[in-house]
């Protein structure tokens, strides 16, 4: 059942993603990229990492979407059109996704992927929290703090774009 359920988000988060991609409606590619994350909160939950399900419902399904939602509204019309790209470009872009692709599959391959059958500690909220905090080997506070940082600039930048032409009119 697990195998089936398995192949049938894979077919809903391959199908959603090529149409996120090749939309050239912005609003539609926002939704359709709000399938592919539902569909990987499923894979977490069908493995029984719950805690990172309900993360990746809550941050990047509700929050991220949101958010670009926000922005699409903000910046552009909702229907608006975005603009077919040149043959070379999307024989460049084609090139490189083939390029990655072959580098993923390579690594997986050559991989051995070794999982020890003892290996079924569950890993508790507690650990995943003194990992984030830790700054120790394995911590992740530094990461944090940068991608805090990022955030920041990031939301600075979207008040800027969205503010436009409207900061120079005020002398």
């Amino acid at each position: 059942m697990e195998q089936i359920i398995f192949y049938i988000l894979s077919l809903i988060m391959v199908v959603f993603a090529i149409a996120s991609v090749t939309s050239r409606k912005i609003l539609r590619a926002v939704v359709y990229l709000l399938f592919v994350l539902i569909g990987i909160a499923g894979f977490y939950f069908l493995i029984d990492y719950n805690y990172l399900a309900a993360i990746q419902l809550t941050v990047y399904a509700g929050g991220i979407i949101v958010l670009f939602i926000f922005s699409v509204l903000l910046i552009h019309h909702i229907e608006s059109k975005l603009e077919v790209p040149s043959l070379g470009r999307r024989l460049l872009v084609g090139f490189g996704s083939l390029v990655g692709a072959s580098v993923t599959l390579f690594t997986i391959w050559s991989h051995p992927f070794n999982v020890a059958e003892n290996s079924t500690k569950a890993t508790e909220v507690a650990d995943i929290g003194r990992g984030f905090l830790s700054y120790g080997e394995g911590g992740f506070i530094l990461p944090f703090e940068v991608i805090s940082i990022l955030l920041l600039a990031a939301m600075i930048g979207a008040i800027i774009v969205a503010k436009g032409t409207r900061l120079t009119q005020k002398n």
